[in-house]
């Protein structure tokens, strides 16, 4: 895939415009446009209806963003991620920005970008490791423009790790908390439920062991964990059914109680909601 090259009086870029395989844009996350940006003068870019998904970093200068009725002043190492769908409007200020920049889709980016959104993430951050996400831009730009068989593959895998490092960088589950909840630490509650999963654990008891307010509990575990109490118990739960089943011998009904499940109706249902098939049919696959 050949380079672009621009040079212009506002802007000199460089870009690669992709256009994925069938398979790729039916199945994959898939690149479509990734470049570097220079502005020579003062520029404004504005954008909505885009079915794309962007990511930008200011590898230097500043300027700023405009999106979802919010102002972002961006400097040098921040990086923005937008849903294109959404208007967008961001302008270099006097002191001339340069942008990498990565635009890509995938069938299930509605859903990763809303879990983005309910993880804290905002439109723009400035991560503790900007160059890591600068190096993997880099890598879309070498495979876009290499002529690998497999490269639709690559670039799903590359724009993966961008994707891990903004839910892993960008997650800000502290946003908009009060003093008083930034104070609370959750690590030890969190322990105790990743020690005693398998007992009966209700939030009147958590509640009174911590010292504190069931209903202030349940709110600050969901905004710090991403789920509720009772959900990470289930996941907890499920998983350690799922080893049981694919490394003992032991009855369905004995793996429910272990699990903290005494009643096995309930197990089974429970399993079969959350993993599509019923315990026994799992054990005979696995």
């Amino acid at each position: 895939m050949a380079e672009s090259i621009f040079q212009g009086d506002i802007v000199r870029s460089s870009r690669i415009l992709y256009t994925p395989s069938g398979f790729a844009k039916s199945n994959l996350l898939h690149l479509q446009e990734t470049g570097v940006l220079h502005a020579q003068k003062p520029h404004t870019s504005h954008r909505k209806d885009l079915p794309s998904y962007l990511l930008f970093t200011v590898l230097s200068g500043s300027g700023i963003l405009r999106y979802q009725g919010k102002e972002y002043y961006l400097r040098s190492g921040d990086c923005v991620f937008l849903d294109c769908r959404q208007e967008h409007f961001h302008e270099s200020s006097p002191d001339l920005w340069t942008l990498k920049w990565a635009h890509f889709n995938g069938p299930n980016m509605n859903a990763i970008y809303q879990k983005y959104q309910e993880r804290g993430g905002r439109p723009f951050f400035h991560p503790r490791k900007p160059e890591e996400f600068e190096q993997v831009l880099d890598q879309l730009i070498v495979t876009a423009a290499s002529n690998s068989y497999v490269r639709d593959m690559k670039l799903c895998e590359q724009i993966t790790c961008l994707l891990t490092l903004l839910m892993e960088e960008a997650w800000s589950p502290q946003e908009g908390l009060q003093a008083s909840e930034k104070g609370q630490d959750l690590q030890k509650i969190k322990a105790f439920l990743d020690e005693n999963f398998t007992q009966k654990i209700t939030l009147d008891q958590l509640s009174e062991q911590f010292y504190i307010n069931k209903f202030y509990l349940s709110k600050i575990f969901s905004r710090q964990f991403g789920m509720t109490i009772n959900q990470y118990l289930i996941q907890q739960r499920i998983t350690q059914a799922k080893q049981l089943l694919r490394f003992s011998d032991l009855p369905v009904e004995k793996i429910a109680a272990q699990c903290g499940i005494p009643d096995p109706n309930y197990f089974s249902r429970l399993f079969r909601k959350v993993e599509g098939i019923s315990p026994g049919e799992f054990r005979k696959r696995w």
